[in-house]
């Protein structure tokens, strides 16, 4: 299993066992894209996809896993200053952001994330 494999289910594993949320697959057209739900109010708090690098404003074509969360505006505009953080991929870029999954954030950063974005959705 490749590292952005490794992280992807990784953090699936996370979200199930912390969370109670399954992976929900949605679209058909799509089948690497999951979200993440609140098993209440039926809330998205993550969506893990495979994109694209050029519509990520990468500069390559290869497939990235990333993962998209709620956050804080001011946190958004400051974790873009990092790497490995971006505008979000098809969400509202003002409250959501992307993540690449390919071992640049750490996990124990992004399940913060995650988790914020859990509360964030409440």
């Amino acid at each position: 299993m490749s590292v952005k494999q490794d992280l992807r289910k990784q953090i699936t594993d996370i979200i199930q066992n912390q969370y109670g949320a399954l992976p929900e697959y949605l679209w058909s057209k799509y089948p690497t894209h999951c979200i993440f739900r609140h098993t209440s109010n039926k809330k998205w708090f993550a969506i893990i996809m495979q994109v694209e690098g050029n519509k990520l404003g990468l500069k390559n074509n290869q497939l990235q896993n990333i993962i998209n969360l709620k956050c804080d505006a001011y946190l958004i505009s400051t974790l873009h200053q990092n790497k490995g953080f971006l505008p979000a991929y098809h969400m509202n870029k003002n409250t959501w952001m992307s993540i690449l999954l390919d071992g640049t954030v750490k996990l124990e950063d992004i399940i913060k994330l995650v988790d914020l974005s859990y509360e964030m959705t409440q």
